[in-house]
């Protein structure tokens, strides 16, 4: 029934500027606004929309995954821009913050935008 649908996700943050600051300057993301609302226009045609809510909490999940071909340039590139990777208990992470034996997952280095809300980069390729 709904198999057509060209359906996108969305997720609360506690300011809009802010939240457009970070995904268009500080991650590089294409976004728009549009009457109070940021949308992030990721690559294969894919939006997400952020919403404001005075009473926001952020996420305590990943809410968003960006697969890339190269973890560590990816999250040097990122750490460059000022961007801080969490420490998570039990996912094996190195310095940087990258859990590489994480079976049956893939690499991954999770951060936060400044709502608070969780984010990660991964590499599908098991190969890292």
């Amino acid at each position: 029934m709904l198999g057509d649908s060209k359906a996108f996700s969305g997720y609360s943050v506690d300011s809009i500027e802010r939240a457009k600051e970070f995904y268009g300057q500080t991650l590089g993301l294409r976004v728009s606004d549009d009457e109070g609302m940021l949308y992030l226009h990721l690559g294969g045609d894919t939006n997400v929309l952020l919403y404001p809510k005075d009473n926001h909490e952020p996420a305590t999940f990943t809410v968003l995954n960006f697969p890339v071909d190269d973890i560590d340039a990816a999250v040097d590139g990122l750490a460059a821009r000022g961007v801080t990777f969490e420490q998570y208990e039990g996912f094996g992470q190195d310095a940087k913050g990258i859990a590489r034996e994480n079976p049956p997952g893939p690499a991954i280095a999770w951060f936060k935008d400044p709502a608070g809300n969780i984010l990660s980069v991964l590499q599908e390729d098991q190969a890292k």
